[in-house]
């Protein structure tokens, strides 16, 4: 098995680094690092500090350098989902390229409630509470750890790591919740981590059974890129159907709503459009919509 290592320099990914050969038995690893180019020299003091431990550990070592701030702003993004995409492409070219069966990243237990919290605050489906899990290539063999561990872990051994000065940034909504909510709600819930993780899986649970129902009448609803409005209107659930069936268009809540709104009114639906941040949906004649993607607008 080959596993390749992101490693920003940080605490979490120096200490799945160190610990790689416990979390994936067998295996042989490589190194990849992301230089997104947004802390000057702090983020080049990174890349050398993971170049150095890779180099001490006779460790294979890609980087790439990134220019986030300008592709965040050409694809109308913030700076976080920019670098997100950025490197979860480039993971992506890495392990087809190279042959890794697959990327391994830190994220921990305190990691999985933020995000847990930062999708609540946000509004979302089943699907944004799930927590983070292993996706397609992604694998977290650090989920089930919790930040206070692997701190204790890596002190204990006097082992390094790199601080980033943004951790501590009260302006990105993550590190309020990290120094100022969530704090609280351990105080109020020692378990809190565990908690959520059992909640989480519950979650997963569910969303699971909803999309095997999904899966099961996809077909009868949507045919040829047309969504059938008397089938979808039969089903047990039309409305989580047809959230399910517009979700690649990218509309917002509200459009969904009034989309809805005008199916389920019985109203003609011909020459209303809806459009989304990644496609439109189209009210044609005979009781169907057209879902038209990015690609073929």
């Amino acid at each position: 098995m080959k596993v390749l290592l992101a490693v920003s320099g940080g605490i979490d990914s120096m200490y799945m680094a160190e610990r790689a050969p416990e979390l994936f038995p067998g295996a042989s690893f490589a190194v990849c690092h992301c230089n997104f180019g947004l802390r000057g020299d702090e983020s080049d003091g990174d890349e050398a500090f993971v170049r150095d431990w890779c180099a001490r550990k006779g460790m294979p070592l890609f980087v790439k350098g990134f220019p986030t701030a300008d592709f965040a702003r050409q694809n109308d993004l913030s700076i976080e989902m920019a670098a997100r995409e950025l490197r979860y492409s480039w993971f992506g070219e890495l392990c087809a390229r190279e042959g890794f069966d697959c990327v391994a990243v830190a994220h921990n237990a305190d990691d999985n409630a933020e995000t847990f919290f930062l999708n609540l605050l946000r509004g979302t489906g089943t699907r944004g509470l799930r927590g983070m899990g292993d996706r397609d290539f992604i694998v977290r063999p650090l989920l089930g750890t919790s930040r206070s561990e692997i701190r204790s872990w890596m002190e204990e051994r006097g082992l390094a790591w790199r601080e980033d000065s943004t951790n501590a940034s009260p302006a990105y909504k993550r590190n309020r919740l990290r120094g100022e909510v969530i704090p609280v709600l351990k105080e109020m819930n020692p378990s809190l981590l565990s908690s959520l993780g059992r909640t989480m899986e519950h979650i997963c649970q569910v969303d699971d059974i909803a999309e095997d129902y999904f899966l099961s009448v996809r077909d009868d609803v949507l045919r040829s890129g047309m969504i059938h409005i008397r089938a979808l209107l039969a089903l047990r659930h039309p409305r989580y159907v047809l959230y399910r069936l517009a979700e690649p268009a990218g509309l917002t809540e509200t459009a969904l709503d009034n989309l809805w709104d005008l199916i389920n009114s019985g109203r003609q639906v011909g020459g209303r459009e809806f459009v989304g941040k990644r496609g439109i949906i189209r009210g044609r004649r005979g009781w169907r919509l057209e879902l038209i993607l990015d690609k073929t607008l």
